[in-house]
């Protein structure tokens, strides 16, 4: 897979006919870059809240916690350089940003696992206002098939093809055990799906042309824990040394 993203990636739009229209350009962007966008979109977006209409790169790296020049730089990719003395203009900035990660319109989305967790994915209303559009919620298992969740029924796994083309699904998401996650990966694979988010705690193996991002939260708190006890034992080896300190004096 591609270790950059294109500018104004995947342009989406529904005709009345049904099928995606997409363009590309052919300015590539790197990932890391892509990665800070959406810190970049919420901080902005706080700003414009408060009532700020221009932002300089400073004030945008300490809402988005990276150095100034990071930020001239990622959004120069953007073809933003702000003005001197002046700064970046927040409505146009924020509208660049969304642009170019493809938030002008909204994706549809299709949640593989109906559990807590998909349930719950199924359920936010966040979504909506993030540019993504959760569309239908899918399962393997018989006694969930055809359950209420939210505003959507539980759909058969099995007729993941017919419902990609139905709802023109751009964006997969896998909520299933371990086990099945790469089987439902080939599935969405094989229904034309070109991006997938994978929630569950296992390596799933695609196409180059997929993407894939994953998010393990287990991983992610087994990183904290490392960070907590680094902090514990540096406050037990500093407080030593002050006990040390003190017994030396007479």
């Amino acid at each position: 897979m591609c270790l950059c993203a294109h500018a104004s990636q995947a342009r989406y739009n529904r005709g009345s006919d049904g099928p995606r229209h997409l363009s590309m350009s052919a300015r590539a962007i790197p990932e890391a870059t892509v990665g800070r966008l959406p810190i970049y979109l919420r901080a902005l977006v706080e700003m414009a809240e408060g009532g700020a209409t221009t932002i300089s790169s400073g004030l945008l790296a300490e809402g988005a916690g990276v150095n100034s020049a990071k930020v001239r730089k990622d959004l120069s990719y953007l073809g933003s350089y702000g003005t001197r003395g002046v700064g970046y203009d927040v409505a146009y900035l924020i509208h660049q940003v969304r642009r170019e990660l493809g938030l002008t319109q909204h994706w549809p989305v299709l949640i593989a696992g109906a559990g807590n967790l998909g349930r719950a994915l199924a359920n936010y209303k966040g979504f909506a206002e993030r540019g993504f559009r959760i569309v239908a919620l899918v399962d393997a298992a018989e006694g969930t098939i055809g359950e209420g969740v939210g505003p959507f029924v539980v759909e058969d796994i099995q007729r993941l093809n017919r419902i990609v083309r139905r709802e023109d699904v751009a964006i997969g998401v896998i909520c299933t055990p371990a086990g099945a996650a790469q089987e439902v990966a080939d599935r969405m694979v094989a229904a034309g799906i070109r991006s997938i988010l994978n929630f569950a705690p296992a390596v799933i193996t695609v196409p180059e042309h997929v993407s894939v991002r994953k998010v393990d939260l287990s991983i992610e708190l087994q990183i904290l824990a490392y960070y907590e006890q680094r902090k514990a034992v540096l406050a037990e080896v500093k407080g030593g040394r002050a006990t040390m300190d003190l017994a030396a004096v007479p």
